[in-house]
């Protein structure tokens, strides 16, 4: 798609209109712009969920690290009597003189035993351990899983960029929006103060007789109509400020104001690149897709992985103390109180209900959405495309057709003045051209805003709005 980028004439047409005096405070565009990309509410949202994506890639690589975990614990057990260590059979053996190895070897080992098991029994039950564990392998789960942090980041990178950009699109409407109601209220002003002298001119014609209160009439009836669509017109003003500082990020503030002017169609600015391939490649929408096809691709890997097994290493140290009250408590013995151990652990589903499989299924599914949403986005920025440029050239015309209209008006105001004021036109004929150059001015206002909102739309559909 290629088009010739119609540029108007230098618009040789001046509004003689009083510039407001700024009370309270003024904001440029340039201010608007930055104000809005430090506190819009959007924007902030993108830029935490950017830190949160920063953080998912960090927590992926502590997955590949070694977990080490405190547990600690007490136990009461109740029912049951004091434990104690007796030599029962020892001293058994030796009252009845069994001979020396029953009585020094066998009845000991067998009081130990008894001991040893009457001891599970104790009251008070309390331990501390260490445990490290260590993934050797788990189906590639922890490598593709920090692939898709990382894919998942830099959506949320490319998020932010475009939430920027529509940020900046949206203040720069609004703006330009409140700088036409501006010029509109200006325009209006300027017109009750022209009838208002009129009003005056007629008072006196009519008290010399040169006019009639028919005259009298039409020009209070201008001059009402001109004040209620000020007045309308102020009221949109207001909205359209709220507006845009809402869009800023800002609460109302009554005194505040906006200076600036809108974009002029007649300064050579480049027509916006509609070339598709290249449309592709700046679409952040489109890219965003891309990013998100890439981690369901990835995200059907580890799914896949539920076919195959884990490995895992397991170290550790346990403490245990069990007595019959809580605050009896033994010094450490390293020998006898702490276990040391080291396992290797390898576990592989052989039958879950289809879960692996379904879930596979539903990842390859929700791959595919994506896809059929990327192509249907590709389709629909053509459209856009389309409609923009096809909005662009309608404002182009209108621009002209408007200035042309201008110059007639004003034309017409000046020859229509001059006859009314030597006596060969009415005060009626001169009220139409006024309200005419007025109309005509107005329309003209609005043409040149509708030519910025389709210059800035069509930049926005071909993703050329930075």
């Amino acid at each position: 798609m290629s088009r010739q980028f119609a540029i108007l004439p230098s618009v040789a047409f001046a509004l003689s209109l009083a510039l407001p005096a700024w009370a309270g405070q003024a904001y440029t565009r340039e201010d608007a712009l930055k104000i809005a990309m430090e506190k819009s509410t959007t924007i902030k949202t993108a830029e935490e969920e950017l830190v949160s994506a920063n953080s998912q890639v960090d927590a992926g690589y502590g997955n590949a690290m070694p977990s080490i975990d405190l547990s600690a614990g007490v136990t009461r057990i109740f029912g049951l009597d004091d434990v104690k260590n007796d030599h029962a059979l020892t001293n058994a053996a030796t009252q009845m003189g069994a001979p020396d190895y029953d009585q020094q070897v066998m009845a000991p080992a067998v009081d130990g035993l008894i001991y040893g098991m009457k001891s599970q029994g104790y009251r008070w039950q309390s331990s501390v351990g260490l445990t490290a564990t260590q993934i050797l392998y788990a189906q590639g789960k922890v490598g593709t899983g920090i692939d898709i942090a990382k894919i998942y980041r830099r959506l949320k990178e490319v998020n932010l960029e475009n939430v920027k950009a529509t940020v900046k699109y949206n203040v720069e409407t609004a703006f330009d929006q409140l700088i036409y109601l501006d010029s509109a209220v200006a325009i209006l002003d300027a017109s009750i103060a022209q009838t208002q002298q009129h009003i005056d001119y007629v008072n006196g014609a009519v008290e010399s007789g040169l006019a009639s209160e028919l005259d009298q009439i039409r020009a209070q009836l201008q001059l009402d109509q001109l004040k209620s669509e000020l007045e309308k017109t102020k009221k949109s003003q207001i909205l359209a400020r709220n507006a845009l500082l809402n869009t800023m990020g800002m609460d109302w503030e009554a005194d505040v104001q906006f200076k600036g002017e809108l974009r002029d169609p007649s300064s050579n600015l480049p027509y916006p690149d509609t070339a598709m391939a290249n449309v592709k490649k700046r679409r952040k929408e489109l890219v965003m897709l891309s990013q998100s096809e890439e981690m369901l691709n990835k995200n059907i890997e580890i799914e896949e992985g539920g076919y195959k097994p884990t490995v895992v290493l397991v170290g550790g140290l346990k403490y245990t103390n069990n007595k019959n009250e809580i605050q009896q408590w033994d010094a450490p013995d390293w020998d006898k109180n702490i276990n040391k151990y080291v396992g290797l652990n390898l576990t592989m589903n052989l039958f879950n209900g289809l879960k692996t499989k379904e879930a596979v299924v539903q990842a390859k599914s929700k791959l595919r959405d994506t896809q059929i949403q990327k192509e249907t986005a590709e389709r629909g920025f053509r459209m856009q495309i389309e409609s923009c440029a096809n909005t662009l050239e309608d404002a182009v015309r209108q621009l002209e057709l408007q200035k042309r209209q201008v110059d007639l008006a004003t034309r017409n105001y000046d020859l229509t003045e001059a006859s009314y004021k030597v006596g060969k036109s009415t005060q009626l004929d001169y009220l139409d051209a006024s309200m005419t150059l007025r109309s005509t001015k107005l329309k003209y206002m609005e043409a040149v805003l509708n030519w910025n909102n389709a210059y800035n739309a069509l930049l926005q559909a071909t993703g050329e709005y930075q």
